[in-house]
């Protein structure tokens, strides 16, 4: 059994470092807490904004109806936002109903649901969800897989937030380039003022419902066009 447990959880690790997609990461950690901790639903949720949004799931005995978002301002989202670290709660996950941490689980008759943060640097960024229709006792090793599972998924998902947030920082640098490039092409060819140049960008950008990025490599297209035609 230990063996089956090492393997894995070095197929989840193996996912990370390769840069395989969140998606598959999150199957594997399905896949392998649906096994080691037989659990009749399994769920993974990434953090989007104010919400959890539910990400990869698998019901095993019975069917359910497809998870929704969770509040982080409420229910068991705002608990385990707030603890870090895996908790439990009642069956109703719906209502505020009071959390335990591990030292409070109860070993008779055992828990009914179970939650485990994802964390990277302190901040929650996602959760995995475990519902047991019979309430199920849970050991100090379990625990700590489970702690393990958030850190190493947490680790994957921030990567992947800081890895988006470049994307868009760079595509934004790289738009700002091109109007301000534009911009001073419709200064020299209208004569107009810097102002003047940026509305007429935007007012274009809209008449057209095209991004600006769009309309200021037209101008600069035409522009080299022109100039090499001469």
């Amino acid at each position: 059994m230990l063996e089956e447990i090492f393997a894995a959880f070095y197929k989840i690790a193996d996912h990370v470092s390769k840069g395989d997609t969140v998606d598959e990461t999150l199957a594997s950690t399905v896949e392998f807490a649906t096994a080691f901790l037989n659990c009749d639903e399994c769920c993974t949720y990434v953090r989007q904004g104010d919400k959890l949004a539910p990400w990869v799931w698998k019901h095993v005995k019975h069917s359910f109806l497809e998870p929704t978002p969770l509040r982080l301002d409420s229910g068991f989202a705002r608990a385990v936002e707030a603890e870090r670290a895996p908790i439990a709660v009642s069956a109703d996950s719906t209502q505020d109903a009071a959390f335990k941490a591990f030292a409070e689980w109860s070993k008779n008759p055992g828990e009914t649901l179970v939650c485990a943060p994802f964390v990277s640097r302190s901040q929650l960024v996602g959760a995995l969800t475990l519902r047991h229709w019979r309430p199920r006792p849970y050991r100090r090793h379990e625990f700590q897989i489970l702690s393990s599972i958030g850190y190493v998924i947490g680790v994957e998902l921030g990567i992947t937030r800081l890895e988006l947030e470049n994307g868009e920082l760079l595509l934004e640098l790289e738009t700002r380039k091109l109007v301000e490039r534009s911009k001073g092409i419709l200064q020299r060819d209208l004569g107009i003022s810097e102002r003047e140049a940026y509305l007429a960008l935007q007012r274009e950008s809209q008449q057209r419902n095209r991004p600006m990025k769009d309309i200021a490599q037209a101008i600069i297209l035409n522009a080299e066009v022109r100039q090499n035609v001469v």
